[in-house]
């Protein structure tokens, strides 16, 4: 069995900093989710980050004290550290330098399991490294061409090759994907002409989005290999999943599982997800998981609402899904309804059967608030309406005449003014 890398964790702590404490909490999950040993942390209050060192030189000498004392390979700071800093560490240190950034990109790469988050993950990657290939070590600075001046690449460096070898690799990837997300919304363009709505649930990280979507696949007797992946750890779903959902009442709409959020997530991963993530923008509502047993649960209701306005997702309706309701007390449960009681919102827990049975509905009732009564009266000839209305609407009425065909459906408002408000066979109220 291959022995766990043994990492320090490093912050630096600036006046006002209240989430400070959390983070430095997150950022030891990360380093678990990535499989590694923290053998402890190193804090520094500071009144402005050094430009060299991150940390001030005394400072950045006990580090390195500590390093030896605990016998770490690595050291992971809280901040995505500038290319000189983390040359100027690891030299210093002598040991490997991390920081936030690359350790959720290393739990991206990981985790990625699709083609296309594969490629956006390695994107991400290389555009990290390519400020900071001067740092990846003293075989870079020589000379690519070989000796004299009949060679084609002579006076072109190690470093420029690199260089230039990524940036080929990036404008590559980004025409790849261009590719898979025009793919993406053609099918999107598929599913909104057969107007059925979409539920998006979005949230933190580990909020407990995945286990809401299986609790309802489960409660509407879906195929298990419809599931998707759940585990108590940051960043489990790294690929959106849409599920057909078909309730009790025949009423269907598609609900998707996104990406979770986190505070301080690097912005390369930001723009190289922005295609997975823009799911979001079709949505009809966004149903937002809160863990509410997380004492930091307002700061990440904050950093969903920012990411989701960043993404240009801020005007959609939101349900708010407050969940995990069963590590609470009674009196901390009431403490909280009472503080969100002007949200349009539901306590639960995604385990409980019943809660998902009143999520469910109130997600329907929300997608299907303007739904519109048809009445129609078919000849035979046109019979083809009543696979169409059983397939797109809920059918609550069907008579077969001896002339006509009968039927009575709930249907989308979109879908009735599309084919049905000006039909023949439409019966007026």
């Amino acid at each position: 069995m291959m022995e766990k890398e043994r990492v320090l964790l490093a912050g630096g702590k600036r006046k006002g900093d209240e989430g400070f404490d959390s983070s430095m909490e997150e950022l030891r999950e990360l380093a678990f989710a990535c499989d590694m040993e923290v053998v402890g942390e190193i804090i520094q209050n500071l009144e402005k980050i050094h430009v060299d060192l991150f940390f001030g030189k005394g400072k950045t000498e006990e580090l390195k004290e500590r390093m030896e004392e605990l016998q770490a390979d690595t050291v992971i700071f809280n901040e995505e550290l500038t290319p000189s800093q983390t040359r100027n560490l690891e030299r210093f240190l002598e040991c490997r330098v991390a920081d936030r950034s690359i350790l959720i990109m290393d739990i991206f790469a990981r985790r990625a399991k699709t083609k296309e988050a594969q490629m956006q993950v390695e994107m991400a990657r290389l555009k990290y490294m390519l400020p900071r290939l001067s740092g990846l070590g003293g075989s870079l600075n020589r000379q690519g061409g070989g000796a004299g001046l009949h060679n084609k690449g002579a006076g072109e460096t190690k470093l420029e090759l690199d260089r230039r070898k990524i940036e080929e690799r990036i404008a590559r990837l980004e025409r790849e994907l261009a590719e898979l997300v025009e793919r993406r919304q053609n099918q999107r363009q598929k599913r909104e002409k057969n107007e059925i709505p979409l539920a998006a649930l979005v949230g933190y990280t580990n909020a407990g989005k995945s286990t809401v979507m299986n609790s309802m696949l489960k409660l509407l007797k879906t195929s298990t290999d419809k599931m998707v992946l759940e585990k108590d750890m940051l960043f489990a779903t790294l690929e959106t999943s849409v599920r057909k959902i078909t309730t009790k009442e025949n009423r269907t709409f598609l609900l998707t599982d996104t990406v979770g959020f986190i505070s301080r997530l690097p912005h390369h991963l930001i723009k190289a997800f922005r295609s997975t993530l823009e799911e979001v923008l079709m949505a009809d509502l966004l149903v937002q998981v809160v863990d509410v047993s997380d004492k930091n649960y307002e700061k990440q209701m904050t950093v969903t609402a920012e990411t989701l306005k960043e993404l240009g997702a801020e005007s959609i309706s939101v349900l708010y899904v407050f969940n995990k309701t069963d590590k609470l007390t009674p009196e901390e449960l009431e403490s909280i309804r009472e503080k969100k009681a002007d949200l349009n919102c539901l306590f639960l827990s995604a385990k409980d059967e019943g809660d998902i049975g009143k999520l469910t509905q109130q997600i329907t009732e929300s997608l299907f608030d303007e739904d519109v009564s048809l009445k129609l009266c078919l000849p035979y000839t046109e019979s083809k309406w009543v696979p169409f209305l059983q397939e797109n609407a809920t059918v609550t009425e069907l008579n077969y005449g001896e002339e006509k065909i009968e039927v009575t459906a709930l249907c989308r408002k979109g879908l009735f003014e599309k084919y049905f408000k000006n039909s023949d066979f439409q019966v007026m109220n």
